[in-house]
């Protein structure tokens, strides 16, 4: 009786794990609305920051973390190699005054979830 009670309690949480979710990772970068991962290897978030100062920080921050192997400021489309891992930074207008930062990271293939959110943050902290 109590392994059941147990199960049952336990049954949600172990879904969430299996299934990947994480619904909020960062409680509040500067300058953020919000972010949160949207797989196991990809943070995403909304910011109220302009789309050209948020484009220059990801160059800041790209290039002092890694090196980068593709760039297209049109599209908003960045790839960076940094610590072993490949990583995609992608900037998508919303609105005027709001624009969306996702950044994808892997390593080996291998998601790499601490690397995507420790340069969301700096991004964050570097935008004007």
């Amino acid at each position: 009786m109590i392994k059941i009670i147990l199960l049952t309690l336990l049954a949600p949480f172990l879904l969430m794990n299996m299934l990947g979710c994480a619904p909020l990772i960062i409680g509040g970068a500067a300058g953020a609305l919000g972010a949160y991962a949207i797989s196991k290897d990809t943070v995403q978030g909304d910011t109220d920051k302009s789309y050209d100062s948020l484009w220059d920080a990801v160059l800041t921050v790209s290039g002092m973390r890694g090196t980068i192997k593709y760039e297209d400021g049109l599209k908003g489309y960045l790839e960076v190699e940094a610590e072993s891992s490949k990583v995609y930074i992608r900037l998508i207008r919303l609105t005027h005054a709001t624009t969306r930062l996702r950044i994808a990271a892997r390593k080996y293939h291998f998601p790499n979830l601490n690397l995507a959110q420790d340069i969301f943050v700096k991004i964050m902290e570097e935008v004007k």
